[in-house]
């Protein structure tokens, strides 16, 4: 089964009950049992015929053992996280959103959960990183948001030889462009309210297991700790998901013409972008997905300059997220990646003058304008070298 119609026909597909060609809503907390112990579902906590079928959804297309639904990304990475115990230690990429950064070392510090942040792109400092009680790695590629690309392939080659864990982020990919189990990754997670969701509707996130092991483990904690995805929010990610495949092609084919002409503007220092061949890491990415995303960042002078730049824009929306219909616009080091010190950011590159775009579904060249009338007044002093596809 090819891609697009995974998208539509994976998982359960229809609803087994009615024959539905669109899993109904089941809008029920408990369910009629035939006897003690003989049911089909329990408990809505434990599971739910709407998001099961997402959650087989998402297993199918991520090619894994078994997928869970939660009711945010922010979520699914705290289940992910509670497979561990006090006194074991993660690595985690330096680029990493700033949310994760956040729970990492302001909540499961608490726990006993100790955490490195490393240049996952560099397989040296990987595993110099490596302590005698390291559990897992845990890696975005792309990262959030600076694009950088680790390999995948090559950083489970290291787990498997340590017998650790890898996790893998997979939300500025999606599993359209990326599938990091088919890489070796053991658990792969999203935040499903951005590309898969699509729509700006929906807060949701996404995890699957790569094996039935995993899987149960998953499903332990989801069942006691309850921070699962509710039916009608499991719905619309569903008929989300169907649209994926069409959206993100039109979404790259927006973004590789918006990112060429960011390149060649005199008002813009550095743009970050994996289809760039310029971009380190553009081969990596290439070799391991089959899109570069519609995701750029890119540097002008100053914060004032990049605070001036989204007054002006139209149809570029200053909001969180990513991965939507609509064009976002946003100043990491001023909101998604504001919990982060300054310091820190500064180091990683994150830098005040950064502007992260989602680029969306509207006509490029409306994008274009946009983008030029409100950067024309921008000359810094120094014009950089053109970067290209």
């Amino acid at each position: 089964m090819k891609k697009k119609t995974r998208l539509i026909h994976g998982g359960v597909g229809r609803d087994p009950y009615t024959g539905a060609v669109s899993i109904p809503i089941y809008q029920a907390s408990t369910f009629k049992q035939d006897g003690v112990g003989n049911f089909k579902y329990e408990y809505a906590r434990t599971g739910n015929p709407t998001r099961e079928a997402l959650e087989k959804l998402i297993a199918d297309i991520e090619g894994g053992s078994r997928g869970f639904a939660f009711g945010s990304g922010m979520a699914a990475i705290t289940a992910v996280v509670q497979l561990f115990s006090a006194g074991d230690h993660l690595i985690l990429t330096d680029d990493v959103y700033g949310g994760t950064f956040r729970v990492m070392t302001k909540v499961f510090n608490r726990f006993g959960v100790d955490v490195s942040f490393v240049d996952t792109t560099d397989l040296d400092k990987v595993e110099r990183a490596i302590l005698p009680n390291t559990k897992a790695i845990y890696i975005e590629t792309p990262t959030n948001p600076l694009l950088k690309i680790t390999d995948i392939q090559a950083v489970s080659k290291i787990t498997k030889e340590q017998d650790l864990l890898l996790i893998v982020d997979n939300t500025f990919s999606t599993p359209y462009w990326q599938t990091p189990i088919s890489l070796g990754a053991d658990i792969v997670l999203h935040s499903a309210t951005k590309y898969l969701g699509g729509h700006s509707d929906v807060v949701a996130g996404l995890v699957v297991a790569a094996n039935d092991k995993l899987g149960g483990e998953l499903h332990f904690i989801q069942n006691s700790t309850g921070g699962v995805l509710g039916p009608q929010d499991s719905w619309l990610l569903m008929r989300g998901i169907k649209t994926l495949g069409v959206r993100m092609e039109e979404i790259e084919a927006n973004t590789r013409v918006i990112a060429s002409f960011l390149a060649e503007h005199p008002s813009v220092e550095k743009v970050y972008y994996p289809g760039f061949e310029e971009h380190p890491g553009h081969t990596i990415h290439k070799n391991q997905a089959g899109g570069f995303g519609g995701m750029i960042s890119f540097t002008v002078e100053s914060e004032e300059k990049a605070l001036d730049l989204l007054k002006k824009v139209q149809y570029f929306t200053l909001a969180e997220s990513l991965g939507a219909v609509e064009s976002l616009i946003s100043i990491p080091a001023l909101m998604t990646h504001a919990s982060i010190p300054r310091e820190r950011r500064l180091e990683l590159g994150i830098e005040d003058g950064l502007v992260r775009i989602s680029v969306g579904l509207e006509d490029v060249e409306d994008l274009l304008e946009d983008l030029g009338k409100a950067l024309e007044q921008h000359t810094p002093n120094i014009l950089k070298k053109p970067a290209h596809i």
